[in-house]
């Protein structure tokens, strides 16, 4: 491993007081409870968990969940892929499809020993990946992508153009490694049982399109299914040879919303310094800033569309407490605007009145993936203390 990307061990733990702002913070009890959920719900199953590393893009956080070092695992990325191989993983699903300019940055990860299965979903591509494969004298393990649910990408279950692409690989020595899918319309769901049915309908389309590979004489040994709300609140079924899931282990405001975890489940926050708008003269404060702007939180309003809006977060004490009716309304790259509510409860104005010029404040993340992002490493908390630095990878 290299320096850049060793866990820092403290030698006693730091208190949230001393640390720089803004940094990410990541409680190590809510971490491994949601890991436990999940492992759990997927247990006596015939699928085995394929963590998406996207989201703590961490090898600290990867290690405790992975059935070994070498994985299995799922990235985003090719830099995320090249990451995970040179920390020792090898089972890798790249789930975003392949494209040309990334053929060669695979084929040396497979030189590596990595076992990466690429994704795609058309003739097109699967010419240009058998053209590339034989120009070079490599094989490629592939996966299909199937659309299940019409949100983003794939082909139908049913599609004869499945076959076709599959054929068209088989024939130029390529391996078909089996069948991917991906129900993101979850995030479009307006309850859980409407969840727990797209679940069901993600594992049907999975199943119907291997069945017709394996019709045809591809084994299709890989039948991959996820997304954190339907692995969490699906049902199993037989067949399913792997899930997927990566915001399950912090989780965050989206997935409170939809109904997957509770706030109590929310395992990372940004921790902030209140830099302006103190109370002063026994008045309280209109709103509040603080040196956690988009480049500590990201833009992203979650399900502003659906949900009462909570700007870009909402705002607890340094100890993790919500401050109810306080959320980030504004954000510049370097300033967080919260607002404060005109007749606030009475903790929470005590609260805002004891603010002083060396209060610190938490963030709780709209989505999980792209705060973290934003960020080169995560303080492990434990006890409302930081016991390690953990670094992150990523990179496209």
């Amino acid at each position: 491993m290299s320096r850049s990307l060793q866990v820092r061990l403290f030698e006693k733990p730091v208190p949230l007081t001393e640390l720089p702002t803004p940094c990410l913070l990541l409680e190590e009890s809510r971490l491994e409870r949601n890991a436990a959920r999940l492992a759990v719900h997927w247990d006596g199953s015939s699928a085995c968990l394929r963590p998406h590393l996207k989201t703590c893009r961490c090898w600290e956080v990867a290690r405790r969940i992975l059935a070994s070092p070498a994985g299995p695992c799922t990235v985003a990325t090719m830099g995320e892929a090249e990451a995970v191989t040179s920390l020792g993983g090898r089972d890798i699903v790249l789930a975003v499809s392949i494209r040309p300019a990334l053929f060669a940055r695979a084929q040396a990860l497979m030189e590596q020993g990595a076992d990466l299965k690429v994704l795609l979903d058309s003739r097109t591509m699967a010419q240009a990946l058998a053209d590339y494969a034989r120009e070079q004298g490599c094989t490629f393990s592939v996966l299909l992508e199937i659309d299940c649910d019409g949100h983003r990408a794939g082909l139908a279950a049913a599609d004869p153009e499945l076959v076709c692409v599959a054929d068209l690989l088989r024939a130029a020595g390529q391996i078909v490694a089996g069948v991917l899918t991906h129900a993101g319309s979850a995030y479009d769901c307006p309850d859980t049982a409407s969840i727990q049915a797209l679940a069901d309908q993600e594992q049907e389309a999975a199943l119907q399109a291997a069945e017709l590979l394996r019709a045809r004489g591809h084994a299709c040994p890989i039948v991959s299914v996820g997304s954190t709300p339907t692995a969490l609140l699906g049902t199993p079924r037989p067949g399913i040879s792997e899930v997927r899931a990566g915001v399950y282990l912090f989780m965050d405001l989206v997935m409170e919303g939809l109904g997957v975890c509770s706030l109590e489940d929310l395992a990372l926050s940004v921790l902030t310094s209140v830099i302006g708008g103190f109370p002063e003269q026994g008045r309280l404060p209109r709103r509040l800033l603080t040196d956690a702007g988009w480049a500590a939180l990201s833009s992203d309003r979650g399900l502003e569309r659906r949900f009462a809006s909570q700007g870009f977060g909402l705002v607890c004490t340094m100890e993790g407490h919500l401050l109810p009716g306080l959320k980030v309304a504004e954000l510049n790259q370097e300033h967080g605007m919260l607002s404060v509510p005109a007749h606030p409860d009475e903790d929470v104005r005590d609260a805002l009145m004891h603010l002083r010029a060396d209060s610190k404040l938490r963030i709780l993340p709209n989505h999980a993936c792209a705060t973290s992002m934003m960020h080169q490493s995560i303080y492990l908390v434990r006890d409302n203390a930081a016991v390690a630095l953990l670094p992150r990878f990523g990179g496209w």
